[in-house]
């Protein structure tokens, strides 16, 4: 709960913990605040407040704490006990409700009754709540998790098991007592059955059981979903999902070299660090009691996003994650990724991916809560387009791949190469001069072949890079041209 002085917080905009109201002119709309606070996360509500934000005070502020006391009492079930009080700010008087997560949720309007009446707060809006996260608020109130329960229908046979122990490695003993303390398996009525999680995770005919527990994959022309350049759906179990999602990014990234001697470090042109994190937190967290709401990943020249199905746990709010605070929404799953070491420390991966970006002096990453889905977005540092190379590009990009190869996976130089550095030894020389000295007449296989795969792979660099078409330009060396050269004599 917000601890600001009062001063300050009626000067904020209108979040998931405060909202602000003229008067109790419409009480409906109150209540229905209220009620989203005490299901969601707790908040303020501010009345006397204008919609300018402009303190204009309750004319009768007795009185209408009564009549609110008694709007709340008639018209919220559970019984709902907020604290209101009587603040003085600019010389006039507001009431302040507070609500804090109620352990009786989900509370609901009368009016409306238990099924249509419940509200949850997702932003600055209030949203009725559907039947599948109805379940969900009950649950977390009993302390229980959706992996966590039962499958009586299934046996041990159910569960790819030997997919299981191929990941875990042959030191760790896949036993009954194992599967236990991993909670893959759970006792039900007398018996071992598995549980959600572990067909979740490991189940022989997962997508017969969580039709929605899969991965959409898309690449977008330009900046929104207009236009779709590429898709595919992955149907992996949880812990190969990462991989996959990966594959699918670098797919459509950039990849470039850094030489130091011999030796060769790619750099893709989108953040995989950050990416990972976002992508594991999504596998990890989504509520995959939700129906039609598949795990998306969807990359535009611009941003890659990463929405998952679910809001966030009870009492959670964006700016607790990116502080490192945590709520475990699926244990089972959790604890089988952390077994794997795809996870590291409970709750360390949203503030790590916060951290690493700014590390890395990349634009920060941002969350928002949607629908009924989170959705974390990683803006990129440069703009990836999805315009068809030309064929110059691809043959370009072709040999500059062979060349990068045979750099560093074979101990000679490939002859062409050899050729140009060895010319570029003493002095610098311009594309003509080049050409002379290395008797070559067709100035596009001389680009293709020779300058533009250099130039690509760090082994040469131009004089003026600032001017790139400019007569003067020249080509020299780098410090990883001269090294490669060294050790190719």
């Amino acid at each position: 709960m917000m601890t600001q002085p009062v001063e300050l917080l009626i000067k904020q905009p209108e979040g998931k913990q405060l909202e602000f109201k003229r008067d109790l002119s419409s009480p409906q709309p109150l209540l229905k605040t209220l009620v989203a606070f005490a299901n969601t996360a707790g908040g303020q509500l501010f009345i006397g407040i204008g919609d300018d934000g402009a303190v204009i005070g309750v004319d009768d502020p007795l009185g209408e704490e009564e009549r609110l006391s008694n709007l709340i009492t008639d018209s919220i079930s559970p019984r709902l006990l907020p604290s209101i009080e009587l603040l003085t700010v600019e010389g006039k008087t507001l009431l302040r409700v507070e609500v804090f997560l109620s352990n009786s949720r989900p509370h609901f309007l009368k009016a409306s009754g238990s099924n249509k009446g419940v509200l949850v707060r997702i932003g600055s809006s209030n949203r009725q709540a559907d039947p599948q996260l109805i379940a969900e608020l009950q649950r977390q109130v009993a302390g229980e998790t959706f992996d966590a329960m039962p499958m009586p229908d299934l046996t041990l046979d159910d569960l790819d098991l030997t997919s299981l122990q191929r990941q875990l490695g042959l030191d760790i003993r896949l036993d009954e007592q194992k599967l236990l303390t991993l909670k893959l398996l759970v006792r039900h009525q007398g018996r071992l059955v598995p549980s959600k999680g572990a067909v979740l995770l490991f189940g022989k005919q997962r997508t017969l059981y969580f039709d929605d527990a899969w991965v959409q994959c898309g690449r977008f022309r330009g900046t929104d979903k207009v236009d779709i350049f590429d898709q595919t759906e992955l149907h992996d179990p949880l812990p190969q999902a990462a991989d996959s999602i990966e594959l699918f990014l670098k797919k459509h990234a950039f990849k470039s070299a850094e030489f130091t001697g011999m030796r060769r470090t790619d750099r893709w042109s989108i953040p995989l660090t950050i990416l990972r994190e976002a992508i594991i937190n999504a596998l990890v967290h989504s509520d995959y009691s939700q129906r039609g709401s598949p795990i998306r990943i969807a990359f535009y020249d611009d941003r890659i996003e990463i929405e998952s199905p679910g809001l966030l746990m009870p009492g959670m709010t964006i700016e607790d994650m990116k502080h490192g605070i945590s709520m475990i929404r699926n244990p089972v799953i959790a604890r089988v990724f952390k077994e794997l070491k795809l996870i590291e420390q409970w709750g360390s991966g949203v503030k790590r991916i916060f951290a690493e970006a700014a590390a890395q002096g990349l634009p920060e990453p941002r969350i928002e809560e949607i629908a009924n889905r989170l959705r974390f977005i990683v803006p990129l540092s440069r703009q990836h387009s999805t315009q068809p190379q030309s064929v110059t590009q691809s043959v370009t990009q072709s040999v500059t791949q062979s060349v990068t190869q045979s750099v560093t996976q074979s101990d000679q130089l490939p002859e062409n190469l050899f050729r140009l550095l060895s010319a570029l030894e003493q002095v610098p020389m311009s594309s003509s001069e080049l050409m002379d000295y290395l008797d070559l007449k067709h100035r596009t296989n001389f680009r293709n072949r020779y300058l533009t795969p250099a130039l690509q792979v760090g082994l040469i660099q131009q004089t003026l890079p600032d001017t790139p078409n400019s007569r003067l330009q020249k080509y020299r060396l780098t410090p990883a041209g001269k090294q490669v050269l060294k050790d190719a004599v």
